[in-house]
């Protein structure tokens, strides 16, 4: 199954308090809570060229599965993190105490973040 195409975020569930504890001031957290956000994703075998464009704001992350790459967090902070896949269409990546899973089920990414007992889910819509 390949992740390849672009995807508009259509909800997301514990935003605020997620970016808060991540450390986001309030004012960004505000900006970015409506704004639109598209997530536009190249996979070319186990190579990901993930580009997510939120208002102004443009974060890109390129990583080969199973291998050390250099991961842009929210927070704009980079981190060195391995990428593993589960099954065909799961991403998991695990982020200086921050556990990522991307799913992909047909035209649908779902996006879990957890940190602690804190979740925060992004589901997105292929477009």
């Amino acid at each position: 199954m390949s992740f390849t195409g672009k995807y508009e975020l259509q909800s997301q569930e514990n935003f605020e308090p997620f970016m808060k504890a991540l450390g986001l001031p309030d004012d960004q957290i505000q900006k970015g809570k409506d704004i639109k956000s598209i997530s536009e994703i190249v996979q070319d075998g186990k190579k990901f060229k993930i580009t997510v464009t939120t208002g102004s704001k443009v974060m890109q992350n390129e990583f080969t599965i199973g291998e050390e790459a250099e991961i842009e967090m929210v927070t704009g902070e980079k981190v060195k993190a391995v990428v593993q896949m589960e099954g065909n269409n799961k991403l998991v990546a695990n982020l200086k105490g921050l556990k990522s899973v991307t799913e992909l089920n047909g035209d649908t990414i779902t996006h879990t973040m957890t940190m602690g007992d804190l979740t925060y889910k992004r589901i997105s819509k292929r477009v």
